[in-house]
């Protein structure tokens, strides 16, 4: 008979970015063995570092912690701020290149994470594509999206459907993949994002997701409204606000208020960047006519 998976309700809280029920859940866990230990930790800091709380993480973690718990220290390294990026990811390629460690799961989704953020997917890939984790296998799916190969992310996807179909992360990928390709597979997406709804808390990665869903098929007044839930719930979320942006000038209102809270919280948000390389495009052109 197989021993309980004591961690199951955690790692599905975290994945649908229900992070304070992660942080509150794990004080209610039975006894666990050394490696539930070290998940467990593990899921925590991840859940505080997507809070923004980076020094905390940064600051509990020691040295002499486990490889998958300084995995997750050097991505809170890599988003707080005040931390130099470059050190972190030349340290981080050094213990990638470290063959007693280099293949622990957990760095390589820190890795493959990181190098995402930079946007350099082929490096990212070479850490996550071999799988082993269904965290790896959406990641990957993550990254061939972002790589506009939604063909790579759909054979991702069905080794996640051949693994576990009903897995939240195998549901996940499905409404990022179906989001990709868009027409009639965007219904499926809402369906999933209401399926999630219906079975966990409601969060802001869960509201957003219908949102999108809803902005594509045209419905922005019911997208408005599930995203002013998503900012009541964190008021600071990008993808919540970049959202906003794009809702409301579809909906022919002013969308400044959010575009100078993204530049303020998230100056290096894709939108911002995008949109600074846009207006940098459009005074030179002015200048030229000028």
């Amino acid at each position: 008979m197989a021993s309980p998976d004591h961690l199951f309700v955690l790692r599905n809280n975290f994945y649908v970015g229900a992070y304070q029920a992660v942080i509150s859940g794990a004080e209610q866990l039975p006894r666990l063995s050394p490696e539930e230990d070290d998940e467990r930790d593990c899921l925590i800091y991840r859940a505080y570092i997507a809070q923004g709380s980076y020094q905390l993480a940064i600051q509990d973690i020691s040295d002499s912690a486990s490889t998958s718990l300084q995995a997750v220290k050097f991505l809170a390294r890599y988003l707080d701020p005040t931390e130099n990026k470059d050190s972190v990811i030349s340290s981080l390629k050094e213990w990638l290149n470290d063959i007693a460690i280099g293949s622990n799961p957990t760095l390589r989704l820190v890795a493959g994470t990181i190098f995402m953020h930079e946007q350099d997917y082929n490096e990212a890939l070479k850490h996550t594509n071999a799988g082993g984790t269904m965290e790896l296998h959406a990641l990957n799916v993550q990254i061939y999206l972002k790589m506009h190969r939604p063909d790579h992310a759909e054979k991702q996807l069905k080794i996640m459907q051949q693994i576990d179909e009903d897995h939240t992360l195998t549901q996940l990928a499905t409404a990022w993949h179906a989001l990709a390709v868009g027409g009639s597979k965007i219904q499926e997406a809402y369906l999933i994002f209401q399926d999630f709804s219906e079975k966990y808390v409601m969060t802001g990665l869960i509201l957003n997701g219908k949102a999108v869903c809803c902005m594509l098929m045209g419905n922005f007044d019911e997208a408005e409204t599930l995203l002013l839930d998503a900012l009541t719930k964190d008021p600071r979320d990008p993808e919540t606000l970049a959202n906003l942006i794009v809702c409301s000038l579809h909906l022919g209102k002013s969308s400044a208020r959010y575009l100078s809270q993204l530049k303020l919280h998230h100056p290096q948000h894709m939108f911002v960047k995008r949109l600074s390389a846009a207006e940098d495009a459009f005074e030179q052109a002015f200048q030229s006519v000028a």
